[in-house]
């Protein structure tokens, strides 16, 4: 059995967390790979949408619901906490599960420092992978990282793509 790679994409709040990781999905999805997303949200999310029979039955009381198709599914469950290594197990056959955001979490990642959004990072450095970021020479060298931390340019997805799945195919 294969080891299964785990890589967040971390940053504080609007950096481009989300914009990032779409950018990788379709390079990876042109790549064949199968690849998750886990996306933790410190609110209490809406899981489904008003007026669908599910909601309905979510707001009546159902603990659960979960509708199908021919080719996917959506379980929605009320459960005090779950962890993402719980959820991971919900991916055995991905190739890759991308983390959005648990930037002070152990997972190797890459890291996206934003102009005019944040001036330095805020990850553990020991489990800092990359630095995407935007800024100019200048504020890259005021950034307090080691020298071994690669950065790339943000909107060079196809360049950060490539060194995730280097270090992936290692």
């Amino acid at each position: 059995m294969k080891k299964k790679r785990i890589v967040a994409i971390s940053g504080i709040k609007n950096s481009g967390k989300t914009t990032l990781i779409c950018r990788l999905l379709e390079i990876f999805k042109e790549k064949g790979l199968r690849v998750a997303v886990l996306k933790h949200d410190g609110h209490d999310f809406e899981p489904d949408v008003p007026g669908t029979d599910t909601y309905r039955q979510l707001q009546a009381g159902a603990y659960g619901t979960a509708v199908f198709s021919k080719g996917k599914y959506m379980l929605v469950k009320q459960q005090p906490q779950i962890s993402e290594k719980e959820l991971i197990e919900f991916f055995p056959e991905a190739d890759l599960i991308l983390l959005e955001g648990f930037k002070y979490s152990t997972y190797p990642k890459i890291e996206i420092v934003r102009k005019g959004n944040s001036s330095e990072s805020v990850c553990n450095p020991k489990r800092l992978m990359a630095i995407a970021t935007n800024l100019d020479a200048e504020e890259r060298e005021a950034l307090s990282i080691s020298e071994d931390v690669p950065l790339f340019e943000l909107d060079n997805a196809k360049s950060i793509a490539e060194f995730i799945l280097s270090d992936y195919f290692r």
